[in-house]
């Protein structure tokens, strides 16, 4: 492991700027949230609790591992944040014991006596954060709201899914799969389609859509499906991206988005200054769907941090239909979310899709993460959707995909 990868996962926040309220949470009345403390210090318990009582939280506190998870069978919490090095139960033990009951409350770990091991472990077991002792009260206020903020995030996006319903598994025997993929990898093309800005209808940019002829995969996510049943999603993503070069060649103004599986950020390729793409990272933002999990990319900070070392910036698609986990989120850290149009259609005629959709884009504003609302079909969807916060909006109403040589600058 590198010294950079270790002194990234070790790193505290620090820097007192002014920190935006949150919403009410389920606490108290009154409440901003629900926050529960552990550490066999009981000094700094008090401490601790003093300094986010008077911001609003309702707190909880515990002396040791038991203890607080005697407090958890009694209530949920926006947030735990808890010492590593107690007796008995330590840190990373409760975290396992919290992540058995609770995928998605996020657990911020602290200690006084910081090692790369013990780090890595925290990171890899989920927890949020990992701050390393003294932790000021700006430093501490900060972990908290980012903790409540991402908890609200993952139980809308657990909500979402509940409503919408998930998807089938991608059906066929193999054989019939391999003959399928190959003849629609090698048939294989791109259609671009317009996303606008919400406030004035002008073109932010184009989402590449891959196309194909073969009718045994009919769209992308069949697509994706397959190459991920077959080992062949490296070759698809280079396939891809190496089409998407093709025209952002052609020095169009505007982002291009073009979606990338989990898998392929394994694929050493997409970091390659020489790769195709690389050239126009800049102008490209990469959607990472919520629909797979990242439990097969090792490193996933790591790598998100390498891309943007290329420019690239990094969408989240599909929020509402997938569920990647809270720490994926946390890690991704992503510049623009795309609203799944199973979320946004009929949202004008639907009070749970607009209080969803609306929940969203605030959390995503404190976040400072644009958020586009895709699958747009009717004028009365458009203005729920700008009303609602969305920057950006995509859809037939704006614009079909269409081949590369059909996209003229606006």
């Amino acid at each position: 492991m590198t010294q950079e990868r270790a002194d990234n996962i070790m790193t505290t926040v620090s820097g007192t700027a002014a920190i935006p309220p949150l919403p009410a949470s389920a606490g108290l009345p009154g409440s901003t949230g629900r926050l529960l403390l552990v550490d066999d210090e009981l000094a700094l318990l008090e401490v601790w609790g003093e300094i986010l009582r008077d911001e609003g939280w309702t707190v909880e506190t515990a002396g040791n591992g038991a203890a607080a998870l005697e407090i958890l069978t009694r209530g949920s919490f926006d947030a735990i944040l808890t010492d590593i090095d107690m007796p008995g139960l330590n840190g990373l033990q409760l975290l396992r014991a919290i992540r058995a009951r609770d995928l998605d409350v996020p657990v911020v770990l602290m200690t006084g006596n910081p090692r790369t091991e013990t780090a890595i472990q925290a990171v890899e077991q989920g927890a949020l954060r990992y701050l390393v002792k003294p932790v000021g009260a700006a430093t501490l206020i900060e972990a908290v709201r980012e903790a409540a903020r991402l908890h609200r995030i993952a139980r809308l996006k657990r909500e979402a899914l509940a409503y919408l319903g998930g998807e089938s598994a991608l059906p066929g025997d193999l054989a019939g799969l391999q003959a399928a993929f190959a003849q629609a990898l090698q048939g294989l093309w791109m259609a671009y389609q317009p996303i606008v800005r919400s406030a004035d209808g002008h073109v932010f940019g184009y989402e590449a859509l891959m196309r194909t002829a073969k009718r045994a995969l009919p769209n992308p996510g069949a697509m994706f499906d397959a190459a991920e049943r077959l080992g062949k999603v490296h070759d698809l993503g280079r396939a891809v991206r190496g089409a998407v070069a093709g025209f952002a060649s052609r020095d169009l103004e505007g982002a291009l988005f073009v979606n990338v599986h989990a898998l392929e950020l394994t694929d050493d390729q997409i970091y390659a200054a020489a790769a195709p793409l690389s050239a126009y990272a800049d102008s490209v933002i990469l959607e990472i769907t919520e629909r797979t999990s990242f439990d097969r990319v090792p490193e996933l900070r790591s790598r998100i941090k390498t891309l943007r070392a290329l420019g690239y910036r990094v969408a989240i698609d599909d929020l509402g239909a997938g569920y990647a986990g809270l720490t994926s989120f946390a890690a991704l850290e992503p510049d623009v979310v795309k609203l799944d149009m199973a979320l946004v259609r009929g949202v004008d005629l639907e009070p749970i899709k607009q209080r969803l959709v609306g929940s969203m884009t605030r959390l995503c504003r404190d976040l400072r993460i644009l958020v586009v609302a895709e699958g747009v079909e009717t004028a009365t969807e458009s203005k729920v959707l700008t009303d609602l916060g969305c920057d950006l909006l995509q859809g037939y109403l704006f614009g079909r995909p269409t081949p590369e040589d059909a996209v003229r600058q606006p």
